[in-house]
């Protein structure tokens, strides 16, 4: 990993924001350039639907399922051939990320403005999202389970799920992510990946047997940049969570941090994706050349050494010497990581000054791991800056809230002359005579 060094920069100037914000590049992603890829593709499966989807399946997966759902025999199958261990993870998972969710969900209210004039505000769950697990370098089950929860959780009534096909698997997704829908009790399931699936749930996918993906609402999850691109689209046809870019990790630490615990976790994220990034915001050059040696030796048995080395080498990844705590924090507001640790010997008081991260992992025994996948809180969150203005996934995305109004004749008449006069305000007459022609009787 490269090294950073912004000792010298004077925090008081106007500049130290801006220099902050862009202290460490993030990988280049050009979702713009991706669009020109994706459009097609989306236009073709509003056009042909289910053909156009098993079309492209083909030419990016390698493999043409036999039928765009996944059989219900296959998710059955998928979870009497879980590994009991894995299952047991999962449940655990689920149950602790089910219990936040629950905590988070907002209930309905009514206030009374007036006598006789009520405004409710009703939480009503979206009726139908499509939740998309990517397929590509891991089979990421856990992403199945910090979709489906809190839709689960917020009463959405129609949950669909898709998941790339796989040849190896004769073009069904990966048995881990069926085995994992099966156990949620998501039976609708589809053997469709990248841009072709979002175009699927947003516009829907017909054949000449009928129709065989309705349209959703929402569509949430992660996924590459064509993921990003098609998401970018379609937005507006269909709402999102996010565009999703590479993961990344920033970790404020100072000299009281264990070196080993910082490799460990700068590695973690760094095997998710060559483009990943990995920050280390520290003040102690004694720490960062600790963890430059410890990186070393835990490369040496990683399963994945050459992705990580790549993600590590990369620009998008370096250490970040400051001269003290209170820089590291103004660094870390600045970057809006999507993981941020606080590994310091007051991690509590440091992590309460950070602002803008998708998630904060305080102390030395918190790593983004957990997060993960059994730490109760959701990893599907913001990246490439989106922390500084957007949250993580959580029960609240899958909701939406309604105003209910009611009023009472009197309650009318109490307020209509003032509806009236900024209707004349506005040179909207007929809006108050909507009102005039009630209270004039």
């Amino acid at each position: 990993m490269r090294r950073l060094d912004l000792r010298e920069l004077d925090p008081t100037t106007d500049e130290a924001a801006a220099v902050y914000s862009a202290a460490v590049p993030r990988a280049a992603v050009d979702v713009e350039h991706a669009l020109a890829a994706v459009r097609p593709i989306c236009d073709d499966v509003r056009t042909r639907g289910t053909a156009a989807v098993l079309d492209a399946g083909e030419k990016f997966d390698g493999v043409r399922p036999a039928q765009l759902r996944v059989p219900a025999s296959a998710l059955a199958d998928a979870l009497a051939d879980l590994a009991p261990e894995i299952r047991t993870a999962l449940e655990e998972s689920v149950r602790r990320l089910r219990q936040t969710c629950a905590a988070e969900l907002e209930q309905s209210l009514v206030t009374d403005v007036a006598p006789g004039a009520t405004v409710e505000r009703r939480i009503v769950p979206m009726q139908r999202v499509g939740l998309y697990v990517p397929g590509g370098l891991a089979p990421l089950v856990s992403t199945v389970v910090m979709n489906a929860v809190p839709a689960q959780v917020a009463g959405v009534p129609g949950i669909a799920l898709a998941s790339p096909p796989q040849a190896e698997f004769g073009g069904l997704p990966h048995p881990t992510i069926l085995a994992a829908c099966a156990l949620l009790g998501i039976d609708e399931v589809y053997a469709a990946g990248g841009a072709q699936a979002l175009a699927m749930f947003a516009y829907g996918a017909a054949s000449e047997e009928g129709v065989d993906c309705r349209p959703v609402n929402l569509i949430t999850g992660p996924g590459n940049i064509y993921v990003a691109a098609a998401k970018r689209h379609l937005q507006g046809t269909v709402s999102i969570d996010s565009e999703a870019g590479p993961t990344e990790i920033a970790i404020i630490a100072d000299d009281t941090a264990d070196p080993a615990f910082i490799a460990a976790d700068l590695i973690s994220q760094a095997e998710h994706d060559p483009m990943a990034a990995s920050v280390l915001i520290t003040d102690s050059d004694v720490l960062a050349t600790a963890v430059e040696v410890e990186v070393d030796l835990q490369l040496e048995t990683a399963r994945h050494a050459d992705r990580i080395s790549t993600a590590l080498d990369g620009p998008q990844s370096a250490t970040v010497l400051v001269r003290d705590l209170d820089q590291a924090v103004d660094v870390a507001n600045g970057y809006a990581a999507e993981h941020l640790e606080v590994q310091t010997a007051d991690a509590a008081q440091v992590a309460a000054r950070i602002v803008n991260a998708g998630a904060i992992f305080v102390g030395s025994h918190t790593p983004v791991s957990l997060g993960d996948y059994a730490a109760g809180s959701n990893h599907v969150l913001p990246t490439a800056g989106c922390a500084c203005h957007s949250s993580g996934l959580s029960v609240r995305a899958f909701c939406k809230n309604m105003h209910v109004v009611t009023y009472s004749e009197a309650a009318l008449r109490e307020v209509g002359d003032h509806v009236v006069t900024l209707a004349e305000a506005e040179n909207l007459p007929s809006h108050g005579a909507a009102v005039s022609i009630r209270t004039s009787r």
